[in-house]
C-alpha cells in the first residue's frame, strides 16, 4: 500500500496514490455527482473523474452542490 497525500481544501488528505479523482472521492464518502472539483488549478468535469489522475501533492479544490432555491 502507498499511503501519500493530496491537498483537498487547504489540508493534507492521505490518500493511496496513483488513484483516480473518482475512487478518491469515494473515499472521503463523497458522491462524485455531488461535488464541483478543481485539480491543480483545472476545473474537472465530472465525465473525467473515473480517467483523472491524482498524485502526491496535488491539489483539489472540492465544493460540495447544494440544491435549493
Amino acid at each position: 500500500m502507498n499511503q501519500n497525500f493530496v491537498i483537498a481544501n487547504g489540508r493534507e488528505i492521505p490518500a493511496e496514490l496513483p488513484s483516480s479523482l473518482d475512487a478518491f472521492l469515494l473515499a472521503q464518502k463523497l458522491l462524485p455527482r455531488s461535488v464541483v472539483v478543481e485539480h491543480n488549478g483545472e476545473a474537472v468535469p465530472p465525465s473525467e473523474f473515473n480517467a483523472r489522475q491524482l498524485s502526491p501533492g496535488d491539489k483539489l479544490e472540492i465544493v460540495k452542490i447544494v440544491a435549493g432555491g
